[in-house]
């Protein structure tokens, strides 16, 4: 993923080794890689994309979950999300393959653009199949995947309270050995250093923030971010910064704060008070940034600020 993980856990006296877990999580881990990553050219999912169109390739049953839980996405956001995208990131200099960070011709555009859309994708079996040259990126879900695969192997090993995280995203289960929560830094949308905007206490869930403000080119005044809308093939220009997204699920928390950038501070909000979803919104504004919180986030962390 190009990233960094971390795992912490509380070992009780017949616990795991920190050796052992060490090796299970990074079992997972080149699993996930060998499957999923658009950064190596032999993974399963590169193997696909390199594929023409009206091709079909068998796939392990972790990617055809994926997809499912992308397909879903794309339908809820009337086709926003979607995990086809690579062609454009690529296009605009983002993606695995991007040379120039800059804004294409119409032209360009309008050539890509035929190879991106999950209808394009369909699952028959056992096997991945597309109608189209769509490449898929499972970057907007597979940390949280990941992260969620950990929690699930720390917790057969017998781990009752740990913090996993994979480029970001997170899960807290349990107490620290004082007792104490595990206390997660929700970061102010700044490119030049590190604030935090609020400390949250977890237990059981997962945390996922999507932003706007680390990876973007800006050309003739015009700021552009990584983040795509795929109706339009373009980055998103409106005024939400960052979201963060809390969920029993680190895949779903994944995928929906994605999915909330993307839609913006408008749609977006309305999104996810209809669909009661924690999320913690941050806006540009003139003086800075202002944030907002759902009705599902504020009585998921009722009770003063931790």
């Amino acid at each position: 993923m190009g990233s960094r993980y971390s795992v912490q856990y509380v070992r009780a006296a017949k616990g795991p080794a920190v050796e052992q877990v060490k090796a299970e999580v990074e079992g997972i881990l080149a699993e996930v890689d060998v499957q999923m990553s658009t950064y190596r050219s032999d993974s399963a999912i590169e193997r696909f994309n390199a594929l023409p169109g009206n091709s079909c390739q068998p796939m392990p049953e972790p990617v055809l979950q994926l997809v499912r839980v992308g397909e879903q996405l794309s339908r809820d956001s009337d086709g926003a999300f979607d995990l086809t995208v690579e062609p454009l990131l690529d296009l605009w200099g983002f993606g695995p393959q991007g040379r120039t960070e800059q804004v294409p011709s119409a032209t360009a555009l309008a050539e890509v653009r035929q190879r991106v859309g999950y209808q394009h994708l369909r699952i028959e079996g056992v096997e991945l199949c597309k109608d189209a040259a769509v490449e898929v990126d499972f970057n907007s879900i597979a940390a949280g995947y990941a992260v969620e695969r950990i929690a699930e192997r720390l917790t057969q090993l017998g781990v009752r309270s740990f913090l996993a995280e994979a480029t970001g995203e997170l899960k807290a289960v349990g107490r620290k050995p004082d007792g104490s929560p595990w206390r997660i830094a929700l970061e102010e949308p700044r490119d030049d250093r590190q604030v935090a905007e609020r400390v949250i206490a977890l237990d059981g869930y997962g945390v996922s923030t999507s932003g706007d403000y680390r990876n973007y080119f800006e050309q003739d005044g015009q700021r552009y971010s990584h983040t795509f809308d795929a109706r339009t093939g373009r980055p998103i220009t409106h005024k939400l910064a960052a979201v963060t997204v809390i969920h029993p699920s680190t895949l779903m928390a994944d995928g929906l704060s994605t999915l909330l950038l993307i839609l913006g501070p408008e749609v977006g909000w309305d999104y996810a008070e209809k669909h009661a979803i924690a999320g913690f919104f941050v806006m540009h504004a003139d003086t800075g940034f202002v944030t907002r919180s759902t009705p599902a986030f504020d009585a998921l962390l009722a009770g003063p600020k931790q």
